[in-house]
């Protein structure tokens, strides 16, 4: 099935300034979209609005053309995985995973995984940044959800890790729609189908990886 997440006419205020406005944004199944922006922009307030911890000042959020509200609870379709690490520590990861899948079938995605099963039998608390943080992604990205929402997941990764999460979210992608917001630009503009760039308070879609130069994300002649 093909699921529809829009934003219309978002906009967003924090102490009386104008972080966002005039929002919209389509994410369809099967797109991985990748946000832009400089430090400040509002990419992770945008984030956080998609997932309801934050409320719009004006504008809507849709689900499959139904607009959000007390009916249609938002976390119940949408993941959201953001950069700090909200996994129990004192547990071990053997233990964890059934935590967030109870039926056995449903725990072969993480168990089987080659880097999961070194690690199984250790602690949270044990494991590096960099492993904790592809755990919780690994956890979260399996769950049932239509759309997840990735901030800044490959920073602390080291390059399997990197690689890792880039097979998997295209891998799913099938299934669900992503959005994802790091600075290693790089990472992103590799698996993105669609690029956007926060300026100015809006977002626009760009089409070349040159544009992030001419907006002023990037230097020129670096990519």
């Amino acid at each position: 099935m093909e699921n529809k997440l829009e934003l219309k006419s978002i906009e967003f205020f924090y102490s009386r300034k104008n972080i966002l406005k005039n929002v919209n944004l389509v994410c369809m199944t099967g797109d991985i979209i990748g946000i832009f922006g400089r430090n400040g922009s509002g990419k992770s307030t945008l984030l956080r609005l998609i997932f309801g911890t934050l409320k719009p000042k004006s504008g809507q959020i849709f689900l499959n053309d139904k607009p959000i509200g007390e009916k249609l609870v938002l976390n119940k379709y949408i993941a959201y995985h953001h950069e700090d690490i909200f996994l129990p520590q004192d547990i071990t990861v053997r233990n964890l995973i059934p935590l967030y899948f109870p039926k056995g079938s449903d725990q072969n995605n993480i168990f089987y995984d080659s880097r999961i099963s070194k690690i199984e039998r250790q602690k949270v608390s044990t494991l590096s940044p960099g492993e904790q943080k592809y755990l919780q992604f690994l956890l979260l990205v399996n769950l049932n959800h239509d759309f997840v929402l990735l901030d800044e997941p490959f920073t602390m990764m080291e390059p399997l890790l990197k690689n890792a999460i880039k097979e998997i979210i295209i891998k799913n992608k099938f299934r669900k729609g992503f959005i994802i917001t790091d600075h290693y630009y790089s990472d992103v503009l590799e698996i993105a189908t669609r690029k956007m760039m926060i300026r100015d308070k809006s977002i626009w879609e760009i089409s070349t990886d040159d544009e992030l130069a001419d907006s002023g994300y990037l230097p020129n002649g670096i990519r």
